[in-house]
């Protein structure tokens, strides 16, 4: 045996963030169609499945949140749907993509809010968590990692908490697989550095 793990023929996917930040369009840049809503607001899990790039791929977008809004104001539904959203790909899912948009600025007060949502499931969430960026398109020229260094200390704080893993996708570029490849392969990456293990639910 090689201390390589075989690829995965498999991956589970778990979208949450605020609400307008580009959930639903994410997940239909990943599957390659339209298979989310991106009009009307999601008020319930919906799950999605679709083969891309040779892997059987199961997509859960879970509710946002208000990204003024902390825990303990978010409406009860939206959390039970949070917690609901990480049991509709069993065993659990590979990775948890935090979607957060380039344009919005990360204060720290975004931050602490964005931290709450995410640990409402648990603190072992973050070795699963990537930072998925939508709106790449703003960038221009810029890099990903030149805007995570301008942005300042609450962004920087939130990719070092997951591992330093984030990915940009441009949802205006769909026929980009290039996009969607590459964050299979941060996944996959992600996934062997939890000696393939996917994130399961502690309550």
């Amino acid at each position: 045996m090689s201390g390589k793990s075989p690829p995965l023929s498999e991956f589970r996917v778990v979208l949450l963030g605020c609400r307008y930040d580009g959930k639903s369009s994410s997940g239909n840049t990943i599957l390659g169609r339209e298979e989310f809503d991106t009009v009307g607001r999601t008020a319930q899990c919906v799950k999605r499945q679709g083969e891309v790039a040779g892997r059987q791929v199961t997509v859960v977008e879970a509710p946002g949140w208000w990204s003024n809004v902390n825990l303990k104001n978010t409406p009860e539904l939206t959390k039970q749907e949070i917690v609901l959203s990480v049991s509709l790909c069993p065993p659990g899912p590979h990775a948890v993509l935090l979607v957060i948009r380039v344009v919005d600025a990360i204060t720290e007060d975004k931050r602490g809010k964005l931290q709450e949502h995410l640990e409402f499931l648990s603190e072992s969430v973050w070795s699963h968590t990537m930072v998925l960026f939508t709106c790449g398109d703003w960038l221009g020229d810029t890099t990903i990692e030149q805007h995570i260094e301008s942005e300042g200390e609450s962004l920087q704080w939130l990719v070092e908490k997951c591992g330093n893993r984030y990915h940009v996708l441009n949802n205006q570029k769909r026929e980009d697989h290039m996009q969607v490849t590459q964050l299979m392969e941060k996944i996959e990456e992600m996934v062997a550095g939890n000696r393939g293990h996917h994130y399961e639910m502690e309550r």
